[in-house]
């Protein structure tokens, strides 16, 4: 007995080619590529943000805390330039604080206490300008800091202002 095959020209196609599914394979994975690499790129921008937001922080609380050592300075302020970097010398009452900038790292250090404080890593510059003015003395701290990633635009620069009213 023979069977008889009715195949009709009018049906539609059903099934699909192995040509395509691998073209619909390479497109996903093609996608998937792009998408993961898109990914990194906005993790690696977060984590750049990250870095920043800390270093702006990290920068506005030693501004504010020189800030308040100058104010409360009971003496004349003092800088000198050393080979490694720069020194402020601020009297405050019996002891004395130290500013220091060299290799890159900003410190503040008591005369009462044996270990410095640890303000910035990274700084770029750091300088500490005496200016007279109509009113008195006052002091200018320039900050750069050194940036977390090449391709940024816009430097960390930084700048605080006081005025000693203790003398």
């Amino acid at each position: 007995m023979k069977l008889r095959l009715n195949i009709s020209k009018t049906r539609p196609k059903t099934g699909m080619l192995l040509i395509e599914c691998l073209v619909y394979i390479a497109v996903f994975a093609i996608l998937l590529g792009i998408g993961t690499a898109t990914f990194y790129l906005f993790w690696d921008h977060s984590k750049a943000l990250l870095y920043t937001t800390n270093d702006i922080e990290s920068a506005l609380y030693a501004g504010e805390r020189w800030r308040a050592d100058v104010r409360d300075a009971t003496g004349k302020i003092s800088v000198e330039t050393a080979s490694g970097g720069e020194l402020l010398r601020i009297p405050h009452g019996k002891d004395e604080i130290f500013y220091s900038f060299h290799d890159g790292s900003v410190l503040r250090k008591m005369t009462s206490s044996n270990t410095p404080q640890l303000l910035f890593e990274k700084v770029k510059t750091s300088q500490m300008i005496k200016e007279t003015r109509d009113s008195g003395l006052a002091w200018r701290w320039e900050l750069e800091l050194s940036p977390h990633r090449k391709e940024m635009h816009l430097p960390l620069v930084f700048t605080f202002e006081a005025v000693q009213t203790k003398s």
